[in-house]
């Protein structure tokens, strides 16, 4: 296992380019399509290698594979949309259930490429995993071979802030083993807290409209999902709505985007509230995030 100083230099902000995979429950919510976007249009800083769709489950789908197949779809769409179908082959399926425990994978091809990733990588250059979903692909990989751990960096969008009443978010809870085999690999993470930190990241409609509307083909169409999303959950006339998966993608790119601290792995419990032991192996904690700077940085992108 690394040393802790060479996890807290892994976990530094990166100040070159670096390679990347992405790790996404897309059809899930709208945030997921503007992040894989920014992404996909900030490729003179990340170097895409994957992109992998992540399992979920809830009234978007019928079971966790089904959700990480529909995810699968909408990341081609979205290339589709981008006119990046380049990177159609760069996308993988990823886990079919959630982990049974914190001792077994899930075996997929999204798991297996990135063990093949991580393997390929130069120790010096480590892999970014850009995880925006419940995080069984990537647990799933360092169980099947733990050694990458010293070829990649975890950027978790996931669980709530430490001073938040519950940990029960969405990417954490439904798959609370994997989260627990990641923060207990001892591979270098940097979380990106919901509630509490990155949902400070919110837009509305007027906002949407003015910067993106007519811009192109994929700005009209993140205008129209986000616009029915607000419909179809009855948000009335004066909504607005998280984009908080940009946060991920964010981190990568510019040191004043976001704030952080070192602190000790959290422990996920399964009643959903986190528990601490200051002895654990360090992660780096994003507690603030400059709303403005993001999206500006976001809109110009994605409507160029």
């Amino acid at each position: 296992m690394m040393d802790e100083s060479t996890r807290i230099q892994r976990m530094r902000f990166p100040d070159h380019p670096v390679d990347v995979v992405m790790d996404t429950d897309t059809f899930n919510e709208i945030d997921d399509q503007f992040a894989l976007a920014y992404m996909l249009e900030s490729q003179e800083k990340l170097k895409v290698k994957a992109i992998n769709a992540a399992p979920f489950f809830n009234s978007h789908s019928t079971s966790p594979e089904d959700g990480m197949l529909r995810s699968y779809d909408e990341i081609l769409h979205v290339l589709k949309l981008l006119g990046m179908e380049q990177f159609n082959d760069f996308v993988y399926q990823g886990s079919s259930t959630f982990l049974p425990d914190e001792k077994t994978p899930v075996e997929s091809p999204a798991a297996q490429n990135l063990v093949k990733l991580a393997r390929q990588q130069d120790a010096e250059k480590p892999l970014y995993v850009i995880a925006l979903a419940a995080i069984t692909n990537i647990a799933s990989a360092l169980l099947i071979d733990p050694s990458i751990r010293e070829k990649i960096v975890v950027v978790w969008l996931g669980g709530n802030s430490y001073t938040w009443p519950n940990n029960k978010e969405f990417n954490l809870f439904q798959d609370i083993a994997a989260a627990r085999v990641v923060f207990d690999s001892g591979v270098p993470v940097i979380q990106l807290p919901c509630m509490g930190v990155v949902s400070e990241l919110r837009t509305t409609g007027p906002e949407l409209r003015f910067w993106l509307k007519d811009e192109n083909a994929f700005c009209d169409y993140l205008v129209d999902i986000t616009y029915k999303e607000a419909l179809l959950n009855n948000q009335g006339d004066y909504w607005s709505r998280a984009i908080w998966d940009v946060a991920a993608v964010a981190w990568l790119l510019d040191e004043k985007f976001e704030l952080s601290r070192l602190e000790a792995s959290p422990i996920c419990q399964y009643d959903n509230h986190y528990s601490f032991d200051h002895c654990r192996p360090l992660i780096r904690y994003v507690y603030w995030v400059d709303r403005d700077r993001i999206f500006a940085d976001l809109f110009t992108k994605l409507s160029k």
